[in-house]
């Protein structure tokens, strides 16, 4: 009777499994024809790399942070604002949006993806960017302009983790990355947990301020498929080891920086990790915003762009 109901059990496991798997294709598909291709492709070394590009002028570069894509900086208005007096290029940073994040290898932490990113604007003849990141974008930003100070005019970062903490939501947040048992939970459950868990994340990143309706517009079902799913988990995993590393690095920053975030942020606690990174950088720009949040780019853009303009008048 015991083995009876044990077969019973796992072939319900399999069929619920089963139609998740079935579901989660469904909407992945419908996600991607929902939401094409906004740039253009290039490949490099071997990665396939989405990116869009617009204005004209003084580069800027624009790195997104973890989970997210392209339409998070389109969205928010920063790309227009820029386009209008910079040239704007903003990557889907490898394993997100449309581009490739190839398996095995090297792990893409934020030197390997400020290598191919910086082949990549080489490609797009950019010289001297204005290299902006949030969040996770903020650590792929420091390990470009470490690794490339002559080609890096300046740097801004945005509600940035700088120095090793403990963080309570990396092995959640990380298991999806496990071999065999994340591919499984990537394709059936992960995805589904993360669309019921959404509307709770977005309170914690945009708090305390309301979610912009703007923001609406971001396609959730795209930062929910199983293959970004996998980039986030990998660099939710992949943080404190790489803030271990860049963090004895920070003092050889020579360019102009600017360091932004708001003092709410619940997230990224901004006198942590912010205005520590001021102390080791006694000559960079801080720039703490009252009552804002995570999203710093989303709620008030236009200090984000004046942030920018002061930090290529000074470069």
């Amino acid at each position: 009777m015991a083995s009876s109901a044990i077969i019973v059990f796992v072939v319900l496991v399999a069929i619920v499994l089963a139609a998740m798997f079935v579901f989660v294709r469904y909407r992945t598909r419908h996600a991607e024809r929902d939401n094409p291709p906004v740039g253009q492709f290039m490949e490099v070394d071997g990665v396939r790399l989405h990116y869009l590009e617009r204005g004209q002028g003084q580069p800027i570069v624009l790195l997104h942070g973890n989970g997210s894509m392209i339409q998070d900086f389109d969205i928010s208005g920063l790309v227009d604002l820029g386009a209008e007096h910079y040239r704007v290029i903003v990557f889907d940073r490898p394993g997100y949006g449309y581009s490739a994040r190839p398996r095995g290898g090297k792990p893409w932490g934020p030197t390997a993806q400020a290598d191919l990113l910086h082949k990549a604007l080489q490609r797009l003849h950019v010289e001297r960017p204005i290299v902006v990141g949030h969040s996770w974008g903020t650590l792929v930003a420091l390990a470009m302009a470490l690794d490339y100070p002559a080609y890096v005019q300046s740097l801004m970062l945005l509600s940035g983790y700088y120095f090793p903490t403990v963080r309570f939501d990396v092995p959640m947040m990380s298991a999806p990355a496990i071999p065999v048992l994340g591919d499984i939970m990537r394709y059936t459950i992960s995805p589904l947990l993360g669309r019921i868990m959404w509307p709770g994340v977005l309170r914690v990143m945009f708090a305390p301020s309301a979610v912009p309706q703007s923001f609406g517009r971001f396609p959730v079902w795209m930062a929910l498929r199983p293959k970004q799913l996998r980039a986030g988990a990998a660099e939710s995993g992949l943080i404190i080891p790489a803030v271990f590393a860049l963090r004895r690095r920070y003092a050889e920053l020579t360019m102009p920086v600017t360091i932004m975030a708001g003092t709410d942020d619940q997230f990224v606690n901004c006198t942590r990790h912010s205005a520590q990174l001021q102390k080791v950088l006694p000559r960079s720009d801080l720039r703490l915003v009252p009552g804002v949040g995570h999203m710093i780019h989303q709620l008030v853009p236009r200090e984000v762009m004046a942030a920018i303009d002061s930090i290529a008048k000074a470069a």
